[in-house]
């Protein structure tokens, strides 16, 4: 029986280390893609159709008044409509929405107060409720916690236009709100999440569809039976490309990046947020999901070095620890300089690799994600959510 534990720690050791060594040429190869996004240039619209820009809100989180402001301060030709929505009376957001109100009164803003709900997907609700106020027929939705540049929609309109072309979506990176929890959250957007993405489009792995933007045409929206067709899903964004792709149309994806604020504040928000994450990506696509293992490389490298070396690290291990840990540092630097910054903490990357793979192996046990201050069970057959009847605290509207 020890002899058997022996050999099947060393195997496990063994198929850790080739784990560690795939990541490490996956870390190089995104590097190299990452550098290559965003090259091409982004051509003028043939047409500047005018656009409601639809903001589901719930709660004030930090920022939200500088998040809106940018939407509001939008350098387009065409009329522009933001419509913001919250469900609760009482929400906070209310009050940050009257104040831009004031602060830009050229602006066509408009807040929407209604509680009807129209399916699981509160934000879905939210959504189909304000929608009855858009007047354009070009509806951009973006979630809350979203910072654009002022020719967010013009990079839209110019990718929209294209013949074919049914959504137009945009990845995002992250930046802190303030603390070290929201340093850590802002890292593993911009090393994990958008890395991942970006490949995953590369090789033709991937299609996404994320709710940090999604412009579509009215009509485009009602052929595939409008927001009411995924206000029971989780990954409602996801579940809106994947029916405009099965309707013929593609789902455009310019080389630009917005910036998702991140406001956790403490390491139970954290885990939490980014549990409800990796269970979603999980659901989308389970074999996909499993094998970005080979995505942690370090984490990997260090548990193929512990169980290799039961009596003491070998050489090998140290030295597989230390490719590791270059080839992370290299893929780091690339997407800092795609994203023209570089984050605060510049070394704790090793360490939010680890907390990445704890998360990643968490997500496997359970089907429970906690949102908007209300637990969920999602059914992974057809990823649809349902409330479960305990309330939890309020969350954010991420």
């Amino acid at each position: 029986m020890r002899n058997f534990v022996v050999e099947s720690v060393y195997w496990l050791s063994v198929l850790f280390g080739i784990g560690a060594v795939l990541g490490c040429a996956y870390a190089l190869a995104a590097a190299w893609i990452a550098g290559r996004f965003g090259r091409t240039a982004i051509m003028p619209a043939a047409r500047y159709p005018a656009v409601t820009i639809l903001k589901p809100l719930h709660g004030a989180q930090p920022q939200l008044y500088g998040s809106l402001a940018g939407f509001c301060a939008q350098d387009y030709p065409s009329p522009v409509q933001i419509v913001c929505g919250v469900a609760d009376p009482a929400d906070p957001a209310i009050a940050t929405v009257r104040d831009l109100i004031t602060a830009f009164p050229q602006a066509d803003l408009k807040l929407v107060i209604c509680s009807r709900q129209h399916g699981a997907n509160r934000k879905v609700s939210n959504l189909i409720n304000m929608c009855a106020e858009a007047r354009h027929d070009v509806l951009v939705i973006s979630d809350s916690d979203i910072v654009v540049d002022c020719n967010y929609l013009k990079t839209i309109a110019a990718s929209l236009g294209q013949p074919g072309v049914g959504i137009v979506t945009l990845p995002y990176g992250g930046i802190a709100a303030a603390g070290l929890w929201a340093e850590f959250a802002a890292a593993a957007i911009d090393y994990h999440f958008l890395p991942n993405v970006l490949v995953g489009l590369r090789l033709g792995l991937a299609t996404p569809c994320f709710g940090s933007t999604i412009a579509i045409e009215r009509p485009t929206l009602a052929a595939v039976g409008g927001l009411a067709a995924v206000a029971d899903y989780l990954a409602d964004d996801y579940a809106l490309g994947a029916l405009v792709r099965g309707a013929g149309l593609t789902v455009a994806i310019p080389g630009a990046t917005v910036m998702h604020v991140c406001t956790e504040r403490s390491l139970r928000e954290l885990f939490v947020h980014e549990l409800r994450w990796a269970r979603t990506v999980r659901a989308i696509d389970p074999p996909g999901y499993v094998g970005l293992a080979i995505t942690h490389a370090l984490p990997l490298a260090v548990l193929a070095a512990v169980l290799g070396g039961m009596g003491g690290m070998t050489a090998a291990s140290l030295v597989l620890i230390a490719a590791a840990m270059a080839c992370r540092y290299i893929h780091q630097f690339a997407i800092d300089r795609i994203l023209h910054r570089r984050h605060r903490f510049f070394w704790y990357g090793p360490l939010r690799d680890v907390l990445s793979f704890a998360i990643f192996v968490a997500s496997f046990f359970g089907n429970a994600v906690q949102w908007h201050g209300h637990r969920y069970r999602m059914r992974s057959e057809t990823r649809i959510v349902k409330p479960e009847a305990v309330e939890l605290n309020r969350g954010s509207a991420n």
